[in-house]
């Protein structure tokens, strides 16, 4: 009878091993996930697309995270303090003898843990980490945890009705002609510089000249450069400056001419006084040579991968559709910008434009590889961005911006596999193996540029399906004029980072 008053009632045993599953449940629960910290966030506009953020850590969690180190100090026996045996010292001289080292782990985590929860609970879209410094953090002997940073955030703007948008659509039919040209583009690299025919021969685009160049400010003389080598192009671009009417300006000149040429300098030269400025180079002609073709050998066509010259001529019209594709997408991208703009995104401070400039090129460099466009395309493009990088970096941050907000609407991710197609595609077209591309680009430190392009193309692909079209002719004014580039600079001495001064003066002038 006394056995059977011992033994636990079928009810009651459910009962305790329910009570024991919760027990575990929560304890596994915990480890799973860990307890939200108790602190307070105040944020702060500080600026455009600035906020100032004060966070505040309760004090009891301070002591419980301080309290679990001790603890396992002590009881784990991984503690050493001379005089004891590893787990034999007591608690307060452990706590004395680990101080430092014990608040230097919990101000780690307690910041880490911070910052994850500010992450998940507070509507932040930061542009880049923190300002902040960890180490001038210090865990106080009493109270409350407080520490505070700026961070650059996404602006906030409204987007207006993106679908079913009226859009201009330039279209071309490319012509015999258009193909020839690009022909001849396509195979001047493989083509042999020989004097040009003519007594004496005239400067053409597509020309190379010899030239001496004297850049000047008024009376002052900035630099005076010998026997500098130039493809003749419409627009040059120096390492310090743009000379957007290059071709214009020299076309027609022979040896012994002397040409005026206005020059752009860019925000980057090292003379503050000069940057941004306009300047007048007098570029006189030493000697005049031209390109001449290459016969097209079989060896020559399978360096494009085709077998006949009728193959050949496909393949360049293949790359005139793809870059008119490519002026399409541009000319949408930048209607539905300008419409947003106009409604919502106000101007974007200097300061921002300065940091976010790297960004902005990687950006548009993978977006050019993407398009298919020739490493020399893609040179020339950003070297003109370059020289004028606080306008250009204003430009593609807006396109950014409006694209992601369009992505993060509608909900649109990229995934690994979006990454490695893409991947595939760009090796594709440069004709180098995926995985040369795919170290190249984390050697530039470029896939989250490739990523973040990929997003915007899904966002603008987005709203080209749901727009309505108008086909207009292509103006030639429209497309981006071809530049030749040159390491010569216009104003001697080493170039320095864009800052946000001398953007902001540039703007204001």
């Amino acid at each position: 009878m006394a056995d059977t008053e011992d033994t636990p009632a079928p009810a009651e045993t459910d009962a305790a091993t329910a009570t024991a599953d919760e027990a575990a449940a929560d304890k596994d629960g915990a480890e799973r996930e860990p307890v939200k910290l108790r602190q307070t966030v105040d944020v702060k506009d500080v600026g455009p697309c600035k906020k100032h953020i004060t966070v505040t850590i309760n004090r009891e969690d301070i002591d419980a995270r301080l309290d679990e180190k001790y603890s396992e100090l002590v009881t784990e026996q991984r503690s050493f303090v001379a005089g004891f045996r590893p787990g034999k010292a007591p608690r307060k001289i452990v706590e004395r003898f680990y101080k430092d080292e014990v608040r230097h782990q919990v101000r780690g985590e307690l910041l880490m843990a911070s910052l994850e929860q500010i992450a998940e609970e507070q509507d932040i879209a930061p542009l880049s980490p923190p300002d902040l410094d960890p180490a001038k953090i210090v865990i106080p002997n009493e109270g409350p945890l407080v520490y505070e940073f700026e961070v650059e955030v996404r602006p906030q703007f409204e987007l207006p009705n993106y679908k079913g948008l009226k859009i201009k659509r330039p279209t071309q039919t490319f012509t015999d002609a258009d193909v020839a040209r690009e022909e001849q583009r396509l195979l001047e690299p493989y083509g042999q510089i020989v004097p040009k025919d003519g007594n004496p021969p005239t400067v053409e685009t597509g020309d190379i000249i010899t030239t001496d160049v004297m850049t000047k400010d008024g009376d002052r003389t900035l630099n005076d450069l010998k026997e500098v080598r130039i493809r003749v192009d419409p627009q040059l671009a120096l390492k310090d400056g743009v000379a957007r009417n290059f071709g214009k300006e020299v076309g027609g000149a022979k040896a012994g001419d002397a040409r005026k040429v206005e020059i752009v300098l860019s925000d980057t030269v090292a003379d503050p006084s000069l940057r941004g400025k306009t300047v007048i180079a007098t570029f006189t002609i030493k000697d005049v040579k031209t390109v001449r073709q290459p016969e097209l050998t079989p060896e020559l066509l399978e360096e494009f991968g085709v077998a006949t010259e009728d193959q050949l001529k496909e393949l360049i019209r293949a790359v005139l559709e793809r870059r008119l594709e490519y002026l399409q997408r541009q000319a949408a991208r930048q209607q539905v910008i300008n419409l947003v703009a106009e409604h919502a995104l106000s101007e974007l401070p200097q300061d921002l434009l300065v940091r976010q400039s790297r960004r902005a090129l990687q950006r548009k460099a993978i977006e050019m590889q993407s398009a298919g466009a020739s490493q020399e395309e893609i040179n020339g493009k950003l070297r003109l961005m370059q020289n004028d990088i606080v306008k250009s970096t204003a430009s593609a941050l807006k396109e950014h911006f409006v694209l992601q907000k369009i992505a993060e609407v509608e909900k649109l991710e990229v995934s690994d596999d979006d990454i490695d197609a893409e991947i595939e595609r760009i090796a594709d077209r440069s004709d180098e193996s995926p995985r040369k591309v795919r170290a190249r680009l984390e050697r530039e430190d470029m896939l989250e540029a490739l990523a973040a392009e990929l997003l915007e193309s899904k966002a603008l692909d987005l709203v080209l399906e749901n727009a309505e079209y108008e086909d207009v002719p292509l103006n030639p004014a429209d497309q981006e004029a071809a530049v030749s580039t040159v390491e010569a600079q216009a104003v001697p001495g080493e170039m320095v980072e864009p800052s946000a001064e001398s953007g902001a003066s540039n703007a204001e002038g």
